[in-house]
């Protein structure tokens, strides 16, 4: 008798797992367009190549429909200005990504910063950045950097 009654209001109580989920992997796709937006306006110069890089990694990343990139790309580049560290975007990549996602996410940034053809010091150092905070080794930032490079070419 008290099982039904508890299934009832645990539905209004309790968050639904599958509604959870969709708002953690809306979460990270956040964070991930983020740390992108955040490697595009680093440097002095703001390129269109630069853009359509992240926007480019963003829809291949996540089989961002145009409209789904557009509103991830909006509501990136808001998060970012207003963002005063990295950590609660990191946080949330260290908690969900396997070890190989968080390289990935290393290496999407990298082809931001060499889509312009110029890497600024100030995109280097904050891809070293967030690459610690993510607990990605000396080695595969090297390797992330290098594959990058390669793809380019």
């Amino acid at each position: 008798m008290l099982s039904p009654i508890k299934a009832f209001l645990s539905s209004f109580f309790l968050p639904d797992e599958s509604l959870q989920s969709m708002d953690e992997a809306r979460g990270l796709q956040l964070a991930t367009a983020v740390l992108l937006v955040e490697v595009m306006r680093c440097d002095s110069n703001f390129a269109t190549k630069e853009r359509e890089a992240t926007e480019r990694a963003l829809r291949k990343a996540f089989a961002l429909s145009d409209a789904e990139l557009v509103r991830l790309m909006a509501q990136a580049e808001q998060t970012a200005q207003g963002a005063n560290d990295y950590f609660r975007f990191t946080s949330a990549m260290n908690d969900q990504f396997s070890q190989a996602q968080k390289i990935q996410v290393v290496e999407l940034m990298w082809q931001v910063a060499f889509a312009d053809g110029v890497l600024d010091e100030n995109e280097q150092h904050l891809i070293s950045k967030i690459a610690g905070l993510l607990h990605v080794t000396h080695g595969e930032y090297i390797a992330a950097k290098m594959h990058a490079k390669e793809a380019l070419s």
